[in-house]
């Protein structure tokens, strides 16, 4: 399960990075957004309509790591708030990171908007799934550790017949 994990983080980190970090060729660019909620206030002000649809791809695009980095670090038995805790850090630092990373790549715009929204699809995604599906791997693991088949009816058998390798018996 880690492994897979660690395998499709790879993956989608590479996509997130050639989609937001590839230069791009437009005739213009705006100014960097660096006022919080300034973007997402201009989306709700087109209607709610155009908000979804502008401000649903900043939500999905990191939202996949809500479950991709507990499914990396492979912990059954941890608590959910340290779980959240740890996941939303982690997403909104790599977050963070993208955006910096846009600052110096030509067409693209840093957002601080987008960091918020990129770590609120994280969180929303793994309060969705991941307390879950640890209730239902823990299960299984109860499950299959209590089936352990046990023979009936064997005793002990005297000391002296177990560990005599000079008796033959024919």
């Amino acid at each position: 399960m880690r492994a897979t994990g660690l395998l499709l983080l790879v993956a989608h980190l590479l996509v997130v990075g050639w989609l937001t970090l590839r230069p791009r060729t437009v005739p213009w660019v705006p100014a960097p957004n660096l006022e919080l909620l300034a973007s997402i206030s201009a989306e709700l002000a087109r209607g709610p309509w155009h908000a979804v649809q502008g401000l649903s791809g900043q939500v999905l695009l990191l939202a996949p790591l809500g479950v991709l980095l507990p499914m990396a670090a492979g912990r059954l038995y941890v608590s959910p708030l340290v779980s959240l805790t740890r996941t939303v850090f982690a997403g909104a630092m790599i977050a963070l990171a993208i955006e910096l990373l846009q600052a110096g790549v030509p067409g693209q715009v840093p957002d601080i908007d987008s960091v918020l929204l990129n770590t609120l699809g994280v969180a929303v995604v793994h309060l969705a799934v991941v307390p879950g599906a640890r209730y239902r791997l823990r299960r299984r693991e109860e499950c299959l550790r209590g089936t352990t088949p046990k023979i009936s009816r064997v005793g002990l058998t005297p000391q002296a017949d177990a560990l005599s390798g000079s008796r033959t018996y024919l």
